[in-house]
């Protein structure tokens, strides 16, 4: 059986689709559009999955437009997609406290298959204890003008997430490179720092773990923006997401896709081994004293 799908994996699925039937019928996002009376930003979001049609008779005239003898087989399997896609996120109650994009991105991480990252600042966010994630929002707080729940409600969807590589059913595989500036950095007092060490290098033994360090010594290709790249066992093409002020961007661009995976390659062969990871950030722990 088929393992079941969130609700953005299958919205992704049905707006893929539904393009293809669009480029194999000849027609722009605007002439479909003005067709069947939808804005073309509406019919864009939904193609990308960013956007669901919230009635299914939406759905079915779109179908219709583009493809009035769709086998039947393949339209009940498109109203299938749009049945699943409507279902709801277990992270919703978060979604107030989310940057934008970021509910696109979080309902697409728990279905991919593998997560490669790389964080030039901070400490990934998956490998974050609960105090060092607190550290950095309550630091942030009087700048951003956050407020307390903000900051409590980030944490604890920083923790759940975490849940990915450590769950016992199919766990995320996470491939993260850290530059050494990541995890150097003060947060939250030595203390904080050497227990994070320790998070660290336990998950680090974890079979679908692997951490990389990239030392400032190490004359090699660098990037300042953190991104993260997701790859899909089944029929999403693999996204990248980049993190920018106030908002992250999500894409599934080849070009863009295809760009970041040099990026990380060209950085994993000049950082450290992953058996090496402990022993450097032991060694940190030991100026902490």
């Amino acid at each position: 059986m088929a393992a079941k799908r969130g609700a953005t994996f299958r919205r992704r699925e049905l707006g893929k689709e539904l393009r293809k039937l669009r480029d194999r019928k000849g027609e722009t996002l605007q002439e479909v559009a003005n067709a069947l009376g939808f804005s073309h930003t509406k019919l864009a979001r939904v193609e990308i999955g960013e956007n669901d049609l919230p009635r299914v008779s939406d759905l079915e005239g779109l179908i219709d437009h583009l493809d009035i003898d769709l086998p039947h087989e393949d339209r009940e399997l498109l109203l299938q997609l749009h049945r699943e896609s409507l279902s709801k996120e277990p992270w919703m109650p978060y979604k107030a406290f989310m940057p934008s994009r970021m509910p696109t991105f979080r309902g697409l991480e728990q279905d991919a298959r593998v997560m490669r990252a790389w964080q030039p600042s901070f400490v990934f966010g998956l490998l974050q204890t609960e105090e060092y994630a607190s550290a950095l929002y309550r630091i942030a707080k009087p700048v951003d003008e956050t407020t307390s729940e903000y900051v409590e409600q980030n944490v604890r969807l920083r923790l759940e997430r975490k849940e990915l590589i450590t769950r016992s059913e199919d766990p995320l595989e996470l491939r993260v490179i850290m530059d050494e500036t990541a995890v150097r950095r003060m947060v939250g007092g030595p203390e904080v720092m050497r227990a994070q060490y320790e998070e660290i290098a336990k998950l680090g033994e974890l079979e679908n773990v692997t951490v990389q360090i990239l030392p400032h010594d190490v004359v090699t290709y660098r990037t300042e923006s953190n991104f993260i790249l997701l790859d899909f066992s089944e029929t999403l093409d693999p996204v990248v997401e980049v993190d920018m002020p106030n908002t992250i961007s999500v894409t599934d661009e080849r070009r863009d896709v295809q760009r970041h995976i040099r990026r990380f390659d060209a950085m994993r062969d000049s950082a450290l081994p992953p058996a090496r990871t402990a022993g450097f950030l032991e060694a940190l722990a030991r100026e902490w004293t």
